[in-house]
């Protein structure tokens, strides 16, 4: 140890931030554990560092008694005061033993403990700024798959995308660029561990941030983003300045906008729906591309019962229910979607009934109608998790790739049926 030690020390404080005193402390606490390993030593020492000259010293820690029974731990008033004539019965007397070769010892032990203590520095500063970065994008490079678990380098860390945040149909290849959504950091014992996403709403959310500058100034909002996926997204956006349309500054100009989040999302269909504090508006809108034509609310139980014309229904219900689906979660509403036909079919039924008397078991108060409909709510499939729905409040018109199909099928009217 030397005053080399010192400065070198002095130098981490300036570059790392790590405190030297911090540094010296625990190469002292080091020491003492070398120190007994290496001279066998049982008995009790202390080590000391001379903040200015790096000279190392040993003290063995021995009680002052008047008839010392072990030599180890204990030392005569007699020879106590031959050191020091202030020490009396019962205190703690120090004898300097520092063994002529503990100076090799001393510099390797010096040396490890500030190698552990920059890597645990260097660990926390990561932590640090990606704990920092939760709930954002980063980008990196696909290094390898283990055991499923595709594992990205950003840089300065490694990320992990664990097989439920992988997008379905996605290809990751090695040395691919990827853009992910840093759902969490945890500290572990081998450094930070970052969890990241492909599926995650909240990487619609922030790629729209990205490309779209009205939404990052604050004058056009998100409300409500509901996703499946590598399939579809729904996103609800609200202008504060009325002057802003939402969905053309979400579409840019020839759609430029969205179509450079929709690459990004290799493909994934993306529905943009202006949002409305008016329930019936609002969830007409989320059906989007279908064409509704009426929309009854029930405030008490969040029951929305929309009707669409017999040619419009499948696309209102969309392939496997996911238009439905996606429609309820972005809306926080339950939506009984019945055709034109269904309705009539069902008014008729009543008023059959009700001029023969019978007990049709309709309540005109009821949520349900008589005939079958298509019933979805935000609990389906999977319910409301979060790499399923997501929102900015409390749980909208342009529809982005699906207008061509939605037109198609507008024109064909009710010859398709």
């Amino acid at each position: 140890m030397s005053s080399e030690l010192i400065r070198a020390l002095d130098q981490l404080e300036k570059e790392r931030g790590i405190e030297k005193e911090v540094l010296v402390e625990a190469i002292e606490a080091a020491l003492v554990s070398a120190y007994k390993k290496n001279f066998g030593s049982s008995q009790e020492v202390r080590i000391s560092i001379d903040r200015d000259t790096g000279e190392v010293k040993v003290f063995a820690l021995k009680r002052v008694t008047a008839i010392p029974k072990d030599e180890n731990s204990e030392i005569s008033l007699e020879e106590a005061r031959k050191m020091d004539n202030r020490y009396e019965e019962e205190d703690l007397a120090e004898i300097e033993v520092t063994p002529r070769k503990f100076g090799r010892i001393a510099a390797q032990t010096a040396k490890n403990v500030v190698l552990q203590r920059i890597r645990e520095a260097e660990r926390n500063l990561i932590f640090e700024e990606y704990f920092n970065k939760e709930g954002d994008i980063v980008t990196g490079i696909i290094q390898r798959n283990e055991r499923r678990n595709i594992v990205i380098d950003l840089g300065k860390a490694e990320a992990v995308m664990m097989p439920s945040e992988q997008t379905p149909g996605e290809e990751y290849r090695f040395n691919d660029r990827v853009k992910t959504y840093i759902v969490e950091v945890k500290k572990t014992t081998k450094g930070p561990q970052i969890l990241v996403s492909r599926t995650h709403p909240g990487l619609v959310k922030r790629l729209f941030e990205l490309e779209v500058p009205e939404i990052h100034d604050g004058t056009v909002e998100i409300k409500s983003i509901s996703r499946e996926a590598g399939s579809r997204t729904k996103i609800a956006v609200y202008s504060r300045d009325p002057n802003v349309d939402p969905i053309g500054a979400c579409v840019g100009q020839r759609g430029t906008r969205v179509q450079a989040i929709v690459d990004e999302l290799r493909g994934e269909k993306i529905d943009i729906i202006k949002w409305s504090s008016d329930p019936e508006e609002y969830i007409s809108s989320s059906l989007s591309p279908a064409k509704v034509v009426r929309v009854d609310i029930d405030e008490e139980t969040r029951t929305a019962r929309v009707i669409v014309p017999d040619f419009q229904l499948s696309l209102a219900i969309g392939k496997e229910g996911q238009n439905a689906r996606l429609a309820a979660r972005l809306t926080g509403w339950r939506i009984d979607i019945k055709s034109e036909s269904q309705l009539r079919a069902a008014i008729e039924q009543q008023m059959f009934n009700m001029d023969n008397g019978y007990d049709d078991g309709y309540d005109d108060e009821s949520d349900e109608y008589p005939e079958d409909g298509y019933d979805y709510d935000d609990g389906d499939i999977r319910g409301a998790d979060a790499d399923e729905a997501y929102t900015d409040e409390a749980y909208a018109d342009e529809t982005y790739e699906d207008e061509a199909e939605a037109d198609a099928e507008q024109d064909s009217g009710p010859e398709q049926e």
